[in-house]
């Protein structure tokens, strides 16, 4: 882990808040892997930061099901198995279509065009093989959407959801290349673009379904 990569998200911010994105980011994205140790010397050794931040933002991400405390006190990422797979694929169909729904109805020109950029870019990471670039510009896509819908209840309940499956997509795009990765993105910007919330909600849930598939056929993959 790059510490300047590391702290690349906390620019102007105060270090409890540096602290609790640049680990979020560490999770998220996959630089900590499922069933990897995490300590608080190790982060500080990365980030740069000091023990009280890098603590609070421990104590976050355990709160929020990205981490996991175990007996012995150690805290670990947290490994899925084929049940929490499909716990999070219900609890994402039950929230990002409604989402998708509201922002529909939201959704401006700049939007439209903030996600196309996106994903455009999110196409030439799959072009290139560049398996960061994909994890990035794919959950840039959805909170950007996600944010259209000016839901931030739903929102924010939808990335605690992405937090608790990061390191386990990570591992999947690491096995299968970019190349294999599908999504529903130009599907959902031409619902949006026609303002059809039953088909934004459709395009989402296919999407949904596809990257929680091939998470599920990825299984022994993601068990250590």
């Amino acid at each position: 882990m790059n510490k300047s990569a590391a702290l690349s998200t906390g620019s102007g911010l105060p270090a409890h808040e540096t602290a609790y994105r640049t680990l979020r980011d560490l999770v998220l994205f996959g630089a900590l892997a499922p069933g990897d140790s995490v300590t608080i010397q190790g982060l500080i050794e990365v980030t740069g930061l000091g023990m009280t931040p890098i603590r609070e933002a421990l104590r976050r991400l355990t709160a929020e099901g990205a981490l996991k405390a175990q007996d012995n006190r150690r805290i670990v990422v947290p490994v899925l198995d084929a049940a929490a797979l499909e716990e999070l694929r219900l609890a994402r169909l039950l929230l990002e279509p409604r989402l998708a729904e509201k922002a529909a109805k939201r959704a401006s020109r700049d939007d439209l065009e903030t996600l196309q950029a996106t994903d455009a870019r999110l196409d030439t990471a799959i072009r290139k093989g560049d398996v960061g670039g994909y994890l990035r510009e794919n959950h840039a896509f959805h909170q950007g959407l996600n944010a259209i819908a000016d839901a931030p209840i739903l929102a924010s309940l939808s990335a605690s959801l992405w937090l608790r499956f990061g390191p386990s997509l990570r591992v999947v795009c690491g096995q299968t290349g970019t190349r294999a990765l599908p999504d529903r993105h130009k599907d959902i910007v031409a619902a949006l673009s026609a303002a059809d919330a039953q088909a934004a909600a459709q395009a989402v849930e296919e999407d949904i379904h596809q990257g929680m598939d091939m998470m599920v056929q990825s299984l022994p993959d993601l068990l250590p």
